[in-house]
């Protein structure tokens, strides 16, 4: 069965590098049979649909308006695998990854050892990269690590591979950024991730996302927080709801203590005080059974999400497979 790779290119006004970035792409590797190229324009507003045609790109998917990169991430996903593809290589417009090392990325796919593949930049040793942006890399793919239990370098690398079985059980939520999304839901799905090394090219424009670092910090530590209660409900609120109670029974001991003193009349606000966090303490561990009873029907709805893909997909093989048979 002939083995088919696309790699997608989410851009938004790449019309000076996208020229580049395509030209970089091997479409000829060992252990895939077709090699197509497909760009997901998030409503640009320069030439950048027009320069993909002239460069003779397979697949162009337009959004009317721009949706930001994690949703124009997701729709070039599903487009992806509506066109057969068996493996996705994900990398950026801006031609910051270097697309020789594709057939590097894909290799643990095509040999059945891994259902993704970071592309590991090596950050620090990218001289453009400020000494601020290198510690936020680190400390970044420690973090997620720890949440995901996924090792993997270089957390928000954009350079990626994924099966198509990894592709179908993907299911991005966050409007901002993918990357550590995706990293999150591979860990705790239980697929094989993997790194490679990576080369990356001299940088062409200041990127989109890391425009503000306060602003960046917010919006990766909001996701990361997000992911990992949607997967660890029970965990967060159980601890939470331990923290809320110990601190709670701090103002009561101190009452019993003044009480047994006879002094208690005077310390009636600790009491209340702390039955009031006592109280709030076991009113998070209830939230924390129904958020883990949530929990397991969000994961039957992933499943059946998954399963209606595949159908679609079925479907659509099917209706292919119809037509090339009247031809």
């Amino acid at each position: 069965m002939a083995v088919k790779l696309i790699v997608q290119i989410p851009c938004y006004n790449e019309e000076n590098t996208l020229p580049e970035t395509v030209r970089d792409i091997p479409r000829e590797i060992e252990g895939v049979d077709v090699v197509e190229v497909m760009i997901i324009d998030d409503g640009s507003s320069d030439r950048t649909v027009e320069v993909a045609r002239e460069l003779g790109v397979d697949h162009i998917v337009r959004n009317k308006n721009n949706r930001g990169l994690a949703r124009t991430f997701r729709k070039g996903i599903d487009e992806c695998l509506k066109l057969g593809a068996d493996i996705i290589v994900n990398t950026d417009g801006d031609n910051q990854y270097a697309g020789w090392d594709i057939p590097k990325l894909i290799k643990p796919v095509v040999e059945g050892t891994a259902d993704v593949v970071v592309g590991d930049r090596n950050t620090q040793g990218i001289g453009h990269f400020s000494p601020l942006k290198k510690l936020l890399q680190r400390v970044g793919s420690y973090v997620v690590k720890k949440v995901s239990g996924v090792e993997v370098p270089d957390a928000v690398s954009g350079f990626r591979a994924y099966s198509r079985e990894a592709a179908l059980q993907l299911n991005i939520i966050s409007p901002f950024s993918y990357t550590i999304e995706a990293l999150i839901q591979s860990g705790k799905k239980h697929m094989a991730v993997t790194h490679v090394p990576v080369e990356t090219n001299a940088k062409t424009r200041e990127s989109r996302l890391f425009t503000s670092i306060p602003k960046f910090i917010e919006r990766q530590v909001t996701t990361i927080v997000r992911m990992y209660t949607m997967y660890q409900p029970l965990k967060v609120f159980v601890m939470l709801g331990g923290i809320i109670t110990l601190i709670g029974l701090i103002p009561i001991v101190r009452f019993l203590i003044y009480y047994m003193m006879g002094e208690g009349d005077g310390h009636i606000q600790s009491l209340i005080l702390g039955g009031v966090l006592a109280l709030l303490g076991a009113i998070t561990f209830l939230i924390a059974i129904i958020a883990d009873l949530i929990n397991f029907n969000r994961q039957l709805i992933e499943q059946t999400l998954e399963k209606v893909r595949r159908m679609e997909l079925e479907l659509l093989d099917y209706k292919k497979k119809q037509g090339a048979d009247k031809e």
